[in-house]
């Protein structure tokens, strides 16, 4: 059995931990148990910790596309090697089951090997002049990074954070989640034994308004990088603007999911449903708001509530498990608030509605038809395991209550009518779109939202260049 890691932060390639700062407590969420104390930053910390990472840059901008690779691909090997003790960290200190956390370190091999192929393709471009003239437009690394990346994918957040300045030629410093620290730190392990120049990545932790604070006021920061609500991420965009630093935010979201009648129903629950728990529902890309075509609805509904209630929850490890519990002791008490309201205004609860066990932060499979436009739960993102399935008349209406709310990161429709899959993928208003199919992320494509849900992309030759800035040079 992998043992829960001691915890530090890493700053300059050393473990930086005690010396009286304040400590974190790190909670298993399947026992509600205390795995780990976490030392917090102070402010000579993130000094240092800038200090380090404008050195850091000076060195590794001048670094070849070959160094790049050869150390993202040796950090890919390495994760390879080491995925079962870090999956089971990752559930000890997150919840999600085990099975879900080896896919999200097989989710970092694959990207951290699609960038080191993406380093040898950072082209930019020589532009026609008249003879005697030469102009060249080029790509440059933007300067240090600070990356906040959030607790739902203790792993896969921090290998994105950490993956896509690396291969642009930045530093960066990373603020990993407090509550799963010891992934975020296994993720930067795997990078500095490949080879990564110590001032190249740092680790830190902290009260979290201290932190983006302070890095963000400093000169040193040049980008932003942040994944988390929408309500944090504008507060980070005001902080980050005094200084003009470029940002990429991958903020909330509210997955509506219309369903037609010319859908295969059975393949469609059969799919969506497991998506819908993945997780505990924790993901900001979960199926949410079902909007489903009158003549299917009712029996949509009860094949939903029929595999909801199948599911099988328990502690992430146990073989079987097929939704571990949610994060922290929060995230029930919001939920049983969310259901509670809507139910009031009339909303239906089919299934689930309560919390489970007398230990850890257990949930139950939830599903709520007939939610009231009005109700909280339809009008902000849940991010539990609570369905919302409710009836539309057409097309029309189908689509304008896709579009109804301000967030726009995934969206998911299911239909057999070709023409209607391209009418719709253009008009719902949301960064990705999952026709037939809730598979809507890769290593090589975009991942990122429109409206409250964000601007800028991870991931994909997108998610490189939004660590670069654009440089044109005319020679005459």
């Amino acid at each position: 059995m992998t043992q829960y890691p001691s915890l530090h932060m890493i700053i300059d390639g050393q473990r930086v931990s005690g010396g009286g700062r304040r400590t974190h407590a790190v909670v298993n969420p399947a026992t509600g148990e205390t795995v780990g104390e976490l030392s917090l930053a102070e402010a000579a910390d993130l000094d240092r910790a800038l200090d380090v990472a404008a050195q850091g840059f000076r060195i590794w901008r001048k670094s070849t596309p070959q160094q790049r690779a050869a150390v993202l691909q040796g950090a890919a090997r390495l994760m390879l090697e080491r995925q079962e003790d870090l999956a089971r960290i990752a559930t000890m200190e997150q919840g999600k089951t085990l099975p879900e956390a080896r896919i999200e370190v097989m989710m970092n091999v694959g990207l951290f090997n699609f960038y080191a192929g993406e380093v040898q393709r950072l082209y930019g471009r020589t532009l026609v002049r008249p003879e005697g003239m030469r102009s060249t437009v080029t790509h440059e690394p933007v300067g240090p990074v600070a990356a906040f990346a959030p607790w739902n994918f203790p792993l896969g957040n921090p290998g994105r954070k950490l993956g896509a300045p690396i291969a642009a030629g930045c530093s960066v410093i990373l603020k990993a989640a407090e509550e799963t620290p010891a992934s975020a730190l296994g993720v930067l392990q795997c990078l500095l034994d490949a080879g990564l120049p110590r001032q190249v990545a740092q680790a830190v932790f902290g009260v979290p308004d201290e932190v983006s604070r302070h890095l963000l006021a400093s000169p040193v920061i040049r980008k932003l990088s942040f994944t988390g609500s929408t309500v944090v991420g504008k507060h980070l965009m005001r902080l980050a603007a005094d200084n003009c630093i470029r940002t990429t935010m991958e903020l909330g979201g509210h997955g509506p999911v219309m369903v037609f009648a010319d859908a295969d129903i059975e393949r469609t629950l059969d799919t969506v449903v497991p998506h819908k728990y993945r997780n505990a529902g924790q993901v900001c890309v979960s199926p949410t708001r079902f909007i489903v075509e009158e003549s299917v609805f009712e029996r949509f509904r009860d094949g939903f509530v029929e595999r909801a209630k199948a599911i099988k929850v328990g502690n992430g490890m146990d073989d079987g498990v097929q939704m571990g519990p949610m994060a922290n002791p929060r995230r029930p008490e919001a939920i049983d608030a969310l259901i509670g309201d809507a139910v009031q205004r009339g909303a239906r609860l089919h299934t689930g509605g309560q919390r489970l066990g007398n230990a850890g932060f257990y949930y139950a499979p939830s599903v709520l038809s007939d939610v009231p436009l009005d109700a909280t739960i339809m009008n902000e993102e849940p991010f539990g395991p609570v369905a919302l399935i409710n009836p539309f008349r057409d097309e029309e209406a189908m689509v304008a209550e896709a579009n109804r709310l301000p967030y726009g990161l995934a969206a998911y429709l299911w239909t057999n009518d070709a023409k209607r899959q391209q009418r719709l993928a253009a008009e719902v208003e949301s960064g990705m779109v999952g026709v037939n199919t809730t598979m809507i992320g890769g290593a090589d494509a975009p991942f990122g939202g429109v409206k409250w849900s964000g601007h800028g992309a991870e991931d994909g030759p997108e998610g490189v260049l939004a660590c670069m800035v654009t440089k044109a040079v005319h020679e005459g």
